[in-house]
């Protein structure tokens, strides 16, 4: 065979497969991902001890199930006496908008009548230790005494009336203002404690898979810590990170096919959510030619039969139909 004929082969075959991945048309873009789950994690309020585990891991829960119960006792003891602190805080509310009840009025008029008459004695004392005194017939101490019986008795009148002026006239605005703030104030504590107490009870806010117990009984969590995992929602999704040469033709919405290891066949899904900044790399410090590193979260639910019993981890391939890689 000669050189011109092994060329115009050459040339013959390269035309066809041309041809080839021409009919073929745009290839779908295939993405690696794997399954997940939404988790709710249930934190501990208070860092008391675990007193009972009421369900199991792996046991699908309802809404508001119990899952586990932590020693409620000291709270609760605070609730007592913060609902003691708001009755009495009531009461005195209830005690200054009623006004002073006629029995007290009445005691502090007689302590007012019996202070008047005291100052008069005083008085008239004083007075006749000062005429002896002109004579020479009474101390200068004893007229001291006098004076500062005299005295005495005057601030002593001046208090009994003020005290009765007082319950007459009734509390003012700004002791009202106080009591009705200070059974604000108890009022909030009670349902703060109420609040707290409840969530000693620890419970499912939503329906799904309980995952993890990181705790056992007679342990006693951190507050803030996790002490419940929850798989919610009827299906797990697929995670997935895509090339920004993709992320412009992808969106919310738009149709995916998901292929999971182990299992025959596909399910078709849909873009749930797509992040709008970029993982890893910030865009900021790549040059033009690198930018096609970077990679956007997106997360595709899955529809279909039997998704429910699907661990979270397993591997997928996500396509979508009409993108090219």
């Amino acid at each position: 065979m000669d050189r011109m004929t092994r060329f115009f082969r050459c040339i013959a075959g390269l035309w066809i497969t041309l041809v080839l991945v021409g009919c073929l048309g745009p290839q779908d873009a295939t993405l690696n991902g794997e399954l997940a789950w939404d988790r709710v994690e249930l934190i501990a309020e208070l860092d008391e001890p675990i007193m009972t585990i009421v369900a199991r891991e792996g046991e699908r829960l309802e809404a508001g199930a119990a899952v586990l119960q932590q020693d409620d006792r000291r709270v609760a003891a605070q609730l007592a006496q913060a609902r003691a602190t708001q009755d009495e805080a009531a009461a005195r509310l209830a005690e200054l908008e009623r006004g002073p009840r006629p029995e007290r009025i009445s005691a502090a008029q007689a302590r007012l009548a019996g202070a008047e008459a005291e100052a008069d004695n005083a008085g008239r004392e004083l007075t006749r230790l000062q005429s002896l005194q002109r004579r020479n017939l009474a101390s200068e101490e004893a007229l001291d005494l006098a004076r500062t019986r005299r005295s005495a008795s005057r601030a002593a009148l001046a208090v009994a009336r003020a005290e009765l002026e007082e319950l007459q006239n009734g509390a003012t605005r700004e002791e009202l203002d106080q009591a009705r703030a200070r059974v604000a104030q108890a009022r909030a504590l009670t349902q703060q404690l109420n609040l707290t107490l409840e969530r000693l009870s620890v419970r499912a806010p939503r329906a799904g898979l309980l995952d993890e117990l990181p705790f056992e009984v007679g342990e006693r969590p951190p507050a803030g810590k996790v002490i419940a995992v929850l798989l919610t929602g009827p299906a797990p999704y697929a995670r997935v990170y895509v090339p920004e040469p993709m992320r412009a033709s992808l969106g919310v919405g738009d149709a995916a096919r998901i292929s999971v290891d182990g299992l025959d066949g596909d399910f078709d899904g849909r873009i749930r959510r797509i992040s709008s900044d970029p993982s890893f790399t910030p865009f900021e410090s790549l040059t033009e030619r690198d930018r096609s590193r970077l990679s956007f979260v997106a997360e595709v639910e899955l529809e279909g039969d039997g998704l429910a019993r699907l661990p979270g981890g397993l591997p997928v391939r996500v396509s979508f139909p009409g993108v090219s890689p």
